[in-house]
């Protein structure tokens, strides 16, 4: 089946400015498709070789992870005409936002479980860094916790490498890392405690943290003269 046919029959369950994203089954398996659908306003040729380029890179970041033990979608299939990725959809699973918002409503704010799961993102996102994987959109919204049986702990994943790109270059991980600070803090206010642990979690994973972590230090100081100046 033509992926246009594939895509009319499938169910869009979100669309942002850049793609749609789609449920649908795919060899038997439940699939996510992400479309990079085209944008008008942007010159055919130049629109048609961006979406190919940001669909590769997508693509190498993810395969890039899975082959490094990185828990991240499994790509099925893709399709470079019309600018789709046929993705592995991770069901029985809820966002790690979605998780920390429930735990802190719950006045349970200091749970244990948060601190082992903020020590889990940091030795993740130390993997990814130290594969040269720059994701460009860490938030706890793109973090799932898949639950298989009662008995087991949930495991992370990492979704949605849309930003992605590859580089060995520091300033890239440090500013990997303050879009997810910058994006913890302010969706989940007075957690301050637990992305310490994920930054402690980094450093002691990642070959190359000191490095990462002094540009971190810089980023944040860039950040506050801006603030500072308006």
């Amino acid at each position: 089946m033509a992926v246009p046919q594939f895509l009319s029959k499938a169910e869009l369950i979100k669309q942002g400015a850049e793609a749609r994203l789609y449920r649908t089954e795919f060899l038997g398996k439940p699939t996510i498709i992400k479309e990079r659908f085209p944008k008008l306003y942007r010159h055919p040729e130049l629109d048609d070789k961006l979406n190919s380029r940001r669909t590769a890179h997508e693509v190498r970041s993810i395969l890039r992870c899975r082959k490094a033990g990185i828990p991240a979608p499994a790509v099925y299939f893709v399709d470079y005409k019309y600018h789709c990725i046929f993705l592995e959809e991770i069901v029985r699973s809820s966002t790690l936002r979605d998780h920390i918002n429930s735990v802190q409503r719950c006045d349970s704010g200091t749970d244990l479980g948060l601190h082992e799961l903020a020590e889990r993102v940091g030795q993740i996102l130390a993997k990814m860094h130290d594969e040269n994987v720059i994701h460009g959109d860490l938030t706890t919204s793109n973090m799932l916790l898949m639950h298989g049986p009662e008995a087991t702990e949930p495991e992370l994943v990492f979704i949605d490498f849309g930003l992605s790109y590859i580089s060995a270059l520091p300033e890239d991980k440090g500013v990997d890392l303050f879009v997810l600070e910058k994006a913890f803090l302010s969706t989940h206010p007075n957690t301050d405690i637990l992305f310490e642990k994920l930054l402690k979690s980094y450093a002691a994973t990642s070959k190359m943290s000191a490095a990462v972590i002094k540009k971190l230090d810089e980023v944040r100081l860039r950040g506050r003269k801006r603030s500072m100046v308006g």
